[in-house]
Parts: structure tokens; C-alpha cells; sequence
């Protein structure tokens, strides 16, 4: 008889049956007793709220190991959830101190702690360490996007998502587009051929920004806690915003495409209106121009520029037609011949479907690897910061193997980050047709 960690690492299809994707319960357990057992990794904003989406989808959860690079972090964390979970915080959550881990190496310590699940949180540059870990002890996981912030991390989660694939492990990716309503619905008539050949694309996260530095560096031990703080304004650690947030609409324009990937790509970008030291050395606004292999262009914008036209949506145009995206629902329709055919549907939070279409693969059994996927829209992306950091017209051959690494030599509080201020305080900022160790 299989114990209950082998059936839930394996995923076995001994809980076949009908598991009602609405409200899983203990009772859509095979034995009716089994407890998926998670431990978060990354106790920051998106962690957190992973966590709460987690327990929102309805599954036999229990949160019984956390751990983050700071105490701070992950104790702020701990007593969010619980006030979420309120009066069910007794059955969900079990995390004592024992099972609270903090620094470089906690990540390791909550894979080992007997979790059969974890969240992945952290900034994205720990991610291909992170999975590949999780993947190696035979944990189902649930990541965050992106993925990675450099080529090298992306080859290292495909190599770990194949590892997933012969484990049978369930891996879900946080893009959670692809799991809403809205968007299954029109991109399927797309795919059906509702709008024709699409010939272009327009893809867009422009906004204001994000939060500003949290921390000063009187308020850091070092340069290391420094950015790590602060790890929004850092490549090795965010990727850049092109990276960061719009992985999400450039992985729609890819998905409308019939999951194709761009074979050429070029773009320009700069920081005009977040200049000062304290944002590091990502841009403020990129623009680019992605080529599929039949010739069509999805166009692409990102900026963090406020008072200024903000858009976050996608936009497919074709032979026969129009599609509009939108994460609003009411945002979404297919236009033909002028006349738009609206989605009318309800969508459920896809932040939470995402976790339950998760659950329910790790309970009834069934494939459910999103990496692969995740990976290659991460990707599209990275060769995007490459095109307008290069200045340079790049093939998808060139960007995904390239060898340039934006990763420490070492993981300590004392190591030395990739990018360090001058005496001013300023970090080098990518040139186009100047700076080099780019691609």
C-alpha cells in the first residue's frame, strides 16, 4: 500500500475520481484524510498573498513551514495569513518556530522540513535555484513568474521542468491569465479561427510604477541587504520591469500565436523620468518589436511613468477581425466587421483558479506542468531587456543561449551583488551600442 507522501509526490492516479473544482475538500481525497502539507518560500507581498490565493482555492491545505532571506519579513507575514484565515487559522496553519527559517539557505530548509508542496515567492532571480531544489526532493510546486531574469536561469528550469515531468510532480506557474474566464473563452474563438490569421499584435503594461525603495542603506548592514531590500530596482534580482510585469501581456501575445515564440525581436528604451540613484539600474520604459516565423510583429510596451497613458491589455489583430484583452472582464471582446461580441460570462479570481486547477491536478493525478511554459514566456521577455539594453536586433537562438549571468558569486550577507554603486552611489546603467556583457 503507497503511503500518503508517496501518493502525493507522485501524483498517482489513485484519487481518480470526481473532484469538483469549485470547493475541494478532504472528502475529494482518496483516504478523506490526506492533508497537502505547504511550505512558502518568499514571505514578502506576492508571497503572502500566494499563500492566502492558496487557501482561497478550497484544497485540504496546511501551511507547516515558511522561510525568508529576513525575520521581519516572514513574521509580518505569518500574521497576515492568520488574519486572513481568522477563525480557520487553527486547522490551516501549523508553523512553529522550529519551521521558521530565515536566510540564504532557508529555502533548503523548508523543502527539507516534510512539506509535500511549496510556494515559491522570492524575487526571481532565486527561482531556477529554488525549483531546481524543490524538483530534486520531489516537491509539487507552485512558482511565482517570472521565472528567471537571465538565459541561464531559464535553460536551468527546463532542465528541472523535464525532471518534474519524469517525477510526475505538479507545477503551476503564477500567470494566472491563463487561467481567467475571459481569456480561456475569446483566445479559444481565436484559435478556432473567429478573427482569421492574426498579422499583428500589441501587447502593453504601462503605468505609473511600483513602490518606491523601502529601505535607505544606514538602514542595511550592507550592499547585499541593500538590494535585496530594495530588489525591484535590481536585474539579477527582478530582471527589470519588462521582465517582472510584462512577462504577463507578452505571454498572452504568445499564447494567441498558439504558444509560437518570437524568432527576432529589436527595441529601444532608457530611464528618462526615474533617473535618480535610489531606482537602481533598470529602465523606466521599454519599447519592442517581437517577429513570429510567419512574418506577423506583436508590438510591445512597457513604462513606469506617471500622469502619463496607462494600459495594461492585450490586442490581436487578424484577417476577418479584432480581439481585446483585458484582466476587467468587461474589457474583453472579439470585434467583426465593427461589431463587437462581448464576454459575458463571470470569472472567478484567477489569482485563486490557478490554485485550485493546481490542487486538483495534485489529487486526481493528472499531468500538470506549466514550466516548460512559464520558462519560455520568461524568455520572450529577458530577450526583450536584451534588445533595448543591446541597442541590437536579436534571433531567439542568440537570447536563449546566451551565457550572461546576472547572479552573485556568492549567496551571503558580506558577498558582492552583480552591480555596485560608484562613490556617488550610482550604478551603471545600460548604454545601447555601448555597454557590453549585455547578450
Amino acid at each position: 500500500m503507497s503511503t500518503r507522501r508517496e501518493f502525493l509526490q507522485a501524483g498517482t492516479a489513485a484519487a481518480a475520481g470526481s473532484v469538483l473544482l469549485s470547493g475541494l475538500s478532504a472528502g475529494a481525497y482518496a483516504a478523506g484524510s490526506d492533508v497537502i502539507k505547504v511550505g512558502l518560500i518568499g514571505c514578502g507581498g506576492r508571497g503572502t498573498g500566494a499563500a492566502n490565493d492558496a487557501f482561497s482555492a478550497g484544497g485540504n491545505l496546511k501551511l507547516v513551514a515558511m522561510g525568508d532571506a529576513f525575520e521581519d519579513e516572514l513574521t509580518r507575514s505569518l500574521s497576515n495569513i492568520k488574519g486572513v484565515l481568522a477563525d480557520a487559522a487553527k486547522d490551516k496553519i501549523d508553523v512553529p518556530e522550529d519551521r521558521q527559517f530565515v536566510g540564504f539557505d532557508a529555502y533548503q530548509k523548508v523543502i527539507d522540513s516534510g512539506v509535500d508542496m511549496v510556494i515559491l515567492a522570492t524575487p526571481p532571480g532565486f527561482r531556477p535555484m529554488h525549483f531546481e531544489a524543490a524538483v530534486n526532493a520531489g516537491k509539487h510546486v507552485f512558482m511565482e513568474k517570472p521565472v528567471a531574469v537571465d538565459a541561464p536561469g531559464v535553460r536551468q528550469v527546463l532542465a528541472a521542468a523535464k525532471v518534474a515531468d519524469q517525477k510526475g510532480l505538479k507545477v503551476g506557474v503564477g500567470l494566472q491569465r491563463r487561467h481567467q474566464e475571459c481569456y480561456l473563452d475569446l483566445v479559444q474563438r481565436v484559435h478556432d479561427g473567429a478573427i482569421g490569421d492574426l498579422l499583428a499584435l500589441r501587447v502593453y503594461w504601462n503605468g505609473g510604477g511600483v513602490w518606491d525603495p523601502r529601505r535607505t542603506r544606514e538602514e542595511c548592514s550592507g550592499e547585499m541587504e541593500y538590494q535585496m531590500r530594495n530588489w525591484y530596482y535590481y536585474n539579477w534580482l527582478c530582471g527589470d520591469h519588462i521582465v517582472e510585469q510584462h512577462i504577463h501581456n507578452l505571454d498572452v501575445g504568445c499564447w494567441l500565436k498558439g504558444d509560437k515564440w518570437p524568432v527576432k525581436a529589436n527595441g529601444i528604451g532608457g530611464r528618462q523620468v526615474r533617473t535618480d540613484k535610489r531606482y537602481g539600474e533598470i529602465y523606466d520604459h521599454h519599447a519592442c518589436e517581437f517577429y513570429f516565423d510567419d512574418g506577423s510583429v506583436m508590438f510591445s510596451q512597457c513604462k513606469h511613468m506617471g500622469n502619463t497613458w496607462s494600459s495594461v491589455t492585450e490586442h490581436g489583430h487578424g484577417t476577418k477581425g479584432q480581439i481585446h484583452l483585458d484582466s476587467n472582464p468587461r474589457g474583453c471582446s472579439i470585434v467583426i466587421d465593427g461589431q463587437p461580441q462581448r464576454f459575458r460570462g463571470n470569472s472567478d479570481n484567477p489569482y485563486v483558479v490557478e490554485h485550485r486547477d493546481l490542487q486538483a491536478a495534485i489529487v486526481e493525478g493528472k499531468p500538470f506542468n506549466e514550466a516548460e511554459r512559464g520558462a519560455m514566456a520568461t524568455m520572450v521577455a529577458i530577450m526583450g531587456r536584451m534588445c533595448t539594453y543591446s541597442g541590437k536586433e536579436l534571433t531567439w537562438e542568440q537570447a536563449l543561449n546566451s551565457e550572461v549571468a546576472l547572479r552573485p558569486t556568492s549567496y551571503t550577507w558580506d558577498g558582492v551583488p552583480p552591480s555596485v554603486p560608484n562613490d556617488k552611489g550610482e550604478y551603471p546603467i545600460a548604454i545601447p551600442g555601448v555597454s557590453d556583457k549585455i547578450v
